[in-house]
């Protein structure tokens, strides 16, 4: 089984790692039109997906590794 330390420990890295990668990205700044356009969305929508996006992490995070489950009993022992 997993220990708690460890698995925050490869979630942050996993995050910084991400974060470094994107940072890195190069952008396109001498007037070239991409592919794809930038829609601003309002702030509420962004919060709303983010912190969905966060729970259903958490609820799959508890799902698979830190919910229990009890092994049926047989009560009739011969």
């Amino acid at each position: 089984m997993f220990s708690k330390n460890l698995l925050w420990a490869s979630l942050t890295v996993f995050g910084l790692s991400i974060g470094t990668a994107s940072a890195a990205m190069p952008t396109h700044s001498s007037g070239e039109t991409s592919e794809f356009k930038a829609i601003d969305q309002p702030l509420a929508l962004k919060a709303g997906v983010t912190i969905g996006g966060l729970g259903l992490i958490g609820l799959e995070l508890w799902w698979f590794l830190f919910s229990k489950s009890v092994a049926p009993t047989n009560p009739k022992q011969e």
